[in-house]
């Protein structure tokens, strides 16, 4: 039996993530009770987390190796640092903190920012799709720890699941 294929690369992948975390924002920017923004916020902190550390752990390290580009490695990391400081306040805080919304509204504009700059010609995206990286390999590792980090899933399993679809 034949299986089916992963065709999410590590870039399409990654861009599914931003493109989740824009939709919630939106619906962030229309919800009028604090409840549904509360409930909002908490999806866009805990989808922020996972993607941050998943780049961090994965596609930056992968990147900085096969183009040797620090200047646009050393940006994203600094505007991950940002985003993570934001993260953390939004989550310390609720609907009824006078700044709740400000928080995720600037939030929101430094992850449109950040996903240009990745996002754009010329942007890591695009150097990495230049530079000949296994991106289908790397979307596999980035899906499985994804999976991870969403799942709670026991690293063991994980490891195998991986190692079985790199063999496959």
């Amino acid at each position: 039996m034949k299986r089916k294929p992963n065709s999410a690369d590590a870039i399409a992948l990654l861009k599914a993530d931003h493109r989740q975390v824009a939709k919630w924002f939106a619906e962030f920017d229309k919800a009028r009770k604090g409840g549904r923004k509360e409930k909002l916020a908490a999806q866009i902190c805990g989808a922020l987390r996972v993607h941050t550390k998943i780049e961090e752990e994965i596609f930056y390290p992968a990147f900085i190796a096969a183009t040797g580009d620090k200047p646009l490695h050393h940006e994203a990391i600094v505007e991950h640092a940002g985003a993570k400081k934001l993260i953390d306040e939004i989550e310390s805080s609720d609907s009824r903190d006078d700044y709740f919304d400000a928080k995720v509204t600037v939030l929101s504009e430094m992850i449109k920012h950040h996903v240009k700059e990745e996002e754009q010609p010329g942007g890591m995206f695009a150097e990495a799709r230049k530079s000949g990286m296994d991106l289908a390999a790397l979307g596999r590792r980035l899906k499985m720890r994804k999976l991870e980090l969403e799942k709670g899933a026991k690293p063991d399993r994980i490891l195998a699941v991986a190692q079985n679809q790199l063999v496959a």
